[in-house]
């Protein structure tokens, strides 16, 4: 082990199998990268309230936003994250875009419910 390390860390990697076990803990690139776009998607309050409001129904944008009550450009910004985030998806009916959460969008909700 390293020198300059103090000599409890030593025995402590050593005794788990040194930095490359500790190293193998860390998920693929590709996996961190989608827990880092869930955590985004939850990140604001603006995003979790449009979660609520799609959660129990599909609706389309115009209501969406009447009820959030921001520009159009902010609106289609955090829907943009949401569906990124996998936690909404977006239908075409039409003229409509119709947004509605996802079963994982649906799971998170209930278990930040929980907490």
């Amino acid at each position: 082990m390293s020198p300059e390390l103090p000599e409890q860390i030593q025995a402590d990697l050593a005794s788990m199998g040194g930095i490359e076990s500790l190293a193998r803990n860390i998920p693929a690139k590709t996996k961190l990268e989608i827990y880092s776009r869930t955590f985004k998607g939850l990140s604001d309050p603006i995003r979790l309230s449009i979660l609520y409001i799609v959660r129990d129904k599909p609706l389309c944008v115009c209501v969406i936003n009447r009820l959030m009550k921001i520009s159009g450009s902010k609106l289609s910004y955090h829907l943009t994250c949401l569906k990124e985030a996998g936690l909404i998806e977006r239908k075409s009916q039409g003229n409509w875009i119709i947004y509605s959460i996802t079963e994982r969008g649906r799971w998170l909700l209930q278990c930040m419910e929980r907490a």
